[in-house]
């Protein structure tokens, strides 16, 4: 076993792993951190996406020992001091960016990054970044929407049927 410590959503902490424990299990089952989601275990998925140093990681292809003396922010990282949804948060929940839920701590994680980068993406760049993100319940549709509006952009006009 080796001490790992690193700072997580602005927290100092530190653990006992071993060189083989993955960051995101350090995460979960180290820290209870369950935000973040272990989909594939072959870093196929991003429901595990995290930020490390500020940019977005897949948490099950990366060893918590890598992350020694890293910033990490997880999901629940992203909502605002007084337990609040966050902006991207808030904008999945009010553009139904979701169903069953499960993809979305990495969708979330992904846009924050993708918005950092790039403040107000188009949708083709949107729907490009979110490439390495499996959702099976929502065709992705709600979830750029969610993305456009988090980015303060007008959103496309719905096609009358």
């Amino acid at each position: 076993m080796t001490k790992v410590s690193m700072t997580v959503n602005g927290k100092p902490v530190s653990g006992e792993v071993e060189g083989r424990t993955l960051l995101v299990q350090f995460l979960r089952e180290g820290l209870g951190l369950t935000g973040t989601h272990v989909g594939c275990d072959t870093s196929q998925c991003g429901a595990c996406v995290v930020h490390v140093n500020g940019e977005a990681v897949k948490s099950c292809a990366v060893f918590a020992l890598d992350a020694e003396g890293a910033k990490v922010t997880t999901i629940e990282g992203m909502a605002k001091a007084d337990g609040s949804l966050g902006k991207i948060q808030q904008a999945f929940q009010d553009h139904h960016g979701l169903q069953c839920g499960f993809c979305t701590p990495g969708m979330v994680m992904s846009a924050a990054a993708l918005l950092k980068d790039n403040p107000k993406p188009s949708e083709a760049q949107i729907r490009k970044y979110l490439e390495g993100n499996i959702c099976r319940c929502t065709g992705y549709h709600n979830i750029v929407k969610a993305i456009l509006a988090a980015s303060g952009q007008k959103l496309p006009a719905v096609a009358a049927e």
